[in-house]
């Protein structure tokens, strides 16, 4: 079946909610598994496709909770996995983070029914690399009661308040690094 996601058709959103939460789990969710990353892809690639072109257009404007939560997954996690230590990786954070603020502006994380879902509509704030939307995101995971879940919205708020960026993407984004970054890099626990 093909998946297309734009705001009328939603047939991608209940097949990728049970691909993420239901076949699949905390496990898959923050490692690093290449069989995973592929069959994300085999399976989502054309919705993400879909979903990449209308938000870039600002034609994407979820009016469900579930719909939103799917999407920003989509663009959000999708590119970190299927595009993983290349600069597509992080392409679409920009259009998953404003999907995260408009679905919040309408309260539709109220409506999400557990704390991993609730989760994953609030981590385009912790990937942001803006002081501001890190502390939304310490804010908004304090809120959801789970202590690490709020521990690595803290770590990731700490490195931006230090260095402005994360240092980890610099050399996939073409970016110089400083020597206090190269240090920094050489720590257990650097890379997010």
């Amino acid at each position: 079946m093909e998946m297309q996601p734009g705001n009328d058709n939603v047939d991608f959103v209940e097949p990728l909610l049970a691909f993420w939460f239901i076949e699949h789990g905390r496990k898959n969710w923050f490692a690093i598994d290449a069989a995973y990353d592929r069959d994300f892809e085999r399976r989502f690639g054309s919705a993400f496709a879909s979903l990449k072109s209308a938000a870039l257009q600002s034609n994407l404007k979820p009016t469900s909770a579930r719909h939103a939560l799917a999407s920003v997954l989509l663009l959000d996690q999708y590119p970190r996995n299927v595009y993983r230590g290349s600069a597509a990786a992080f392409a679409t954070d920009h259009a998953a983070l404003a999907l995260a603020r408009h679905a919040l502006e309408r309260r539709l994380d109220t409506q999400l029914a557990t704390v991993d879902e609730k989760l994953f509509l609030y981590l385009p704030f912790e990937h942001s690399e803006r002081l501001a939307d890190q502390n939304r995101s310490v804010e908004l995971c304090q809120q959801l009661g789970d202590e690490e879940y709020t521990r690595f919205a803290q770590a990731h708020r700490a490195v931006i308040e230090r260095f402005g960026r994360f240092p980890h993407r610099n050399a996939i984004l073409g970016r110089p690094s400083t020597p206090a970054e190269i240090e920094f890099l050489q720590q257990p626990g650097s890379h997010f």
